[in-house]
């Protein structure tokens, strides 16, 4: 009786045990199985976040909705509230808002890609701010120069009344939120995935697509889209920070209302000289601005072309990374 109870209970503790292995080892291909899910999920993940294209959209959402959260949350309500005269406030809020911009793409990427953020470099920053805002406003004035040795531009009268700080402010940050996303973040992204080739071309098409509703346009402002694309991708390209295009881009805008042209298709941008433009629309660029003359248009495509073949020679011209797989 005693051996058959034995038995018994020997056998039971055998299919226990035996049971208890088999749950054990299936518990643990399960975990195993858990953790092999969750690799391929984190990876599938890290691939979408590393997908240049998503990249992009990250970098131009998250900066400017938090710009756009501050500016109209924060930095109106505190401005308004302290200072009654909006032409001093709006100067500062647009000085505040460059800067939040700045500081939220600079974050962004350092947590995003974990690098150094090299395309906002000060290492040359004098050099390319001066450098470039000269050489913008400079383009903008030989062309003035040679209209007025040809008679098709007449200064009448200098005065700053027409052109108040917040027009020079606003300029400096449109200026920044074209060249921070369309240089600093579509370029450098595209760049590196498809090479400079390729990318040239995506900045031109994002110009024209920026630009093609301004008011006032005709053919010749469409070709300064592309045209301007193509240069201010080359000064990003051959410097790989953004601080030459934007300084370039500001001293441009700055010089046209200076001068008395209408900017970019808009006549309500102040001016410091009051001037008259007369002569073909070929060479004075119509209602649209001097930008829009052949003669500015010319100047700005060397500039590109000579960046260009200086990318080259110094061996800055990419294959990018899916054409080297």
């Amino acid at each position: 009786m005693y051996v058959l109870v034995v038995k018994v209970l020997i056998i039971s503790i055998y299919k226990n045990f035996k049971h208890g292995r088999f749950l054990l080892t299936r518990s643990s291909i399960s975990e195993s199985k858990r953790q092999q899910i969750e690799t391929i999920m984190n990876q599938s993940i890290k691939k979408i976040l590393d997908f240049p294209i998503t990249k992009i959209i990250i970098g131009i959402i998250v900066p400017f909705s938090l710009f756009v959260v501050i500016q109209n949350f924060v930095l109106k309500p505190i401005f308004y509230s302290i200072i009654q005269d909006k032409s001093i406030a709006v100067p500062i809020i647009h000085c505040l808002s460059f800067l939040v911009l700045l500081a939220a793409y600079y974050y962004l990427f350092r947590f995003y890609e974990k690098r150094k953020i090299t395309e906002l470099s000060i290492k040359y920053l004098p050099k390319e701010m001066f450098g470039g805002f000269f050489f913008g406003f400079f383009t903008i004035s030989l062309v003035i120069f040679i209209l007025y040795l040809l008679g098709y531009y007449q200064a009448i009268s200098i005065s700053t009344a027409h052109y108040p700080i917040k027009f020079f402010t606003l300029l400096m940050f449109a200026a920044i939120v074209e060249d921070l996303f369309h240089r600093g973040l579509i370029v450098r992204v595209c760049e590196n995935w498809l090479g400079t080739h390729l990318t040239i071309v995506i900045a031109m098409l994002v110009e024209l697509q920026q630009h093609i509703f301004n008011p006032n346009n005709n053919l010749f402002s469409l070709s300064l889209y592309l045209i301007w694309g193509f240069t201010m991708g080359m000064m990003f390209i051959y410097t790989k920070r953004i601080w030459l295009p934007f300084f370039f881009h500001l001293g441009w805008n700055f010089s046209q209302p200076f001068y008395g042209s209408n900017l970019s298709g808009l006549n309500d941008m102040g001016s410091i000289i009051q001037s008259e433009f007369n002569g073909p629309e070929l060479l004075t660029g119509t209602v649209y601005g001097i930008e829009n003359s052949i003669i500015t248009l010319s100047f700005l495509l060397f500039i590109g072309i000579v960046l260009y073949y200086r990318a080259k020679k110094e061996g800055k011209i990419i294959k990018g990374k899916l054409f080297t797989r």
